[in-house]
């Protein structure tokens, strides 16, 4: 059992190391700063619809890009983008930045002008929001992995095949993290305004609320990235009879290995 366990944990290495994105750990990181501006932005209530669309757009925009960069590519034969794909990006990008934008359009459109419906559309319901678009957003632009599938790999580290069942887990998976990493992003800065403007050093300097949103949500956005990434490991694992039966023949091992992306 120790030497099978050894051979686990140096092919595992193997795998990892052989992942052609496994510098995408440090772009990942790097990315906190240029997308944390856009997550701020989105973050903040808005003086218009206008305002609400323009920084929902540049925000859906990063997602997409980032979640087709660091796809699972293994399977892909040629690396150009095809037209079905920047279809399916483009309609992405339109309808999450349009859903995004809905508490202000609800505000504008319904001339909401009662405090705790204000509140309701500005605070709270973006929290969810955040999360649903962040997921739909990773589940739409990767999708087309779960149509072609993806390379999975045995205990040994030896390709076993092709497998859609891995896909459609590895999108899973990363759709499920990028929920966490932004639902939290946006819950904590708006809870953490709602409470503090109960107390009265804020009531008294209100002029503080606006940093104390941005500082708290680029902490959280920083924190949370290493956070939701350690939801799920890049070398991500399934058991070899939830996969195609012409691959449980072939593989050796109970349990078969792929790339999951981020």
């Amino acid at each position: 059992m120790l030497s099978s366990d050894v051979r686990f944990n140096s092919n595992y290495g193997v795998l990892l190391r052989s992942w052609p994105g496994r510098n995408n750990l440090l772009s990942l990181l790097s990315s906190a700063t240029s997308s944390c501006f856009q997550v701020v932005a989105s973050l903040l209530p808005h003086s218009g619809v206008k305002a609400a669309l323009f920084w929902q757009f540049l925000l859906q925009s990063y997602n997409a890009g980032f979640s087709y960069v660091h796809r699972n590519s293994s399977t892909e034969k040629e690396k150009k983008t095809s037209l079905q794909q920047l279809l399916l990006i483009v309609g992405t990008v339109s309808y999450t930045t349009c859903a995004g934008a809905l508490p202000q359009i609800f505000i504008d459109r319904l001339r909401i002008r009662n405090p705790p419906l204000q509140t309701l559309c500005r605070s709270i319901l973006p929290i969810p929001l955040s999360a649903v678009l962040a997921f739909v957003n990773v589940l739409t632009v990767r999708h087309q992995e779960t149509e072609t599938g993806i390379q999975v790999f045995d205990c040994n580290g030896n390709p076993a095949g092709v497998s859609k069942a891995a896909a459609s887990k590895a999108v899973w998976e990363t759709a499920l993290s990028r929920a966490v990493l932004f639902g939290t992003t946006a819950a904590v800065p708006n809870l953490l305004v709602l409470f503090l403007q109960k107390r009265g050093f804020f009531q008294r300097n209100s002029l503080l609320m606006a940093p104390c949103r941005h500082i708290s949500a680029a902490l959280v956005l920083g924190t949370m990235i290493p956070v939701s990434f350690s939801l799920f490991s890049p070398a991500g694992t399934i058991n070899r009879d939830s996969v195609e039966e012409e691959l449980q023949a072939g593989a050796s091992g109970q349990t078969l290995f792929y790339h999951r992306g981020l």
